[in-house]
């Protein structure tokens, strides 16, 4: 009986410690969801390959996530659902259509990818338990910056989206 304290004391602290972000990661507050990502991972990986991509961007007077139809403009309450439909359609649309020659180039993308699937399960799992409710602002934002990547040929409007991508890290953090 005298190990039992002990194991019920040790047992906690491995709980505790899994709970909390592993180095370099950052919580995030979504409405009603916490996520955990590496902000860090992302920002440098987009950092090196920023110039080459945005170099690529041939339509300089449009932009996908910017005004008038700014993220900094949503309400709390929608950040949740807005940023699961973003990370859906950085996922599914625009990681699948930036490749380049560039290997180097290749497995930043792909390790931004990763990182934003593994947000965007952390990110489905508490929308599918009805933490995030789609509201009709951020349902007409995202409809908006559909309309601007579907408005573009796949190629150029991945790339675009993709050398957006510090306005949509920059709108988080923000948000935090």
């Amino acid at each position: 009986m005298r190990g039992s304290p002990l194991f019920l004391c040790l047992f906690s602290m491995s709980c505790w410690v899994n709970l909390l972000p592993t180095a370099g990661d950052k919580i995030f507050h979504f409405g009603a969801c916490r996520i955990s990502m590496s902000m860090t991972e992302i920002r440098a990986g987009f950092t090196a390959i920023k110039a080459n991509i945005q170099s690529r961007d041939p339509i300089r007077t449009l932009s996908i996530l910017s005004h008038p139809h700014s993220l900094h403009k949503v309400k709390s309450s929608d950040r949740c659902c807005i940023t699961y439909q973003l990370f859906t359609f950085y996922v599914d649309k625009v990681f699948k259509h930036c490749r380049t020659e560039d290997s180097f180039v290749n497995r930043k993308i792909s390790s931004i990818a990763n990182s934003f699937l593994s947000t965007r399960r952390k990110l489905g799992q508490c929308h599918d338990q009805n933490n995030c409710v789609c509201g009709e602002e951020s349902t007409e934002k995202f409809k908006q910056i559909l309309a601007n990547y579907e408005g573009l040929n796949v190629t150029s409007a991945a790339m675009k989206s993709l050398g957006e991508l510090d306005i949509l890290l920059d709108w988080m953090e923000k948000s935090r």
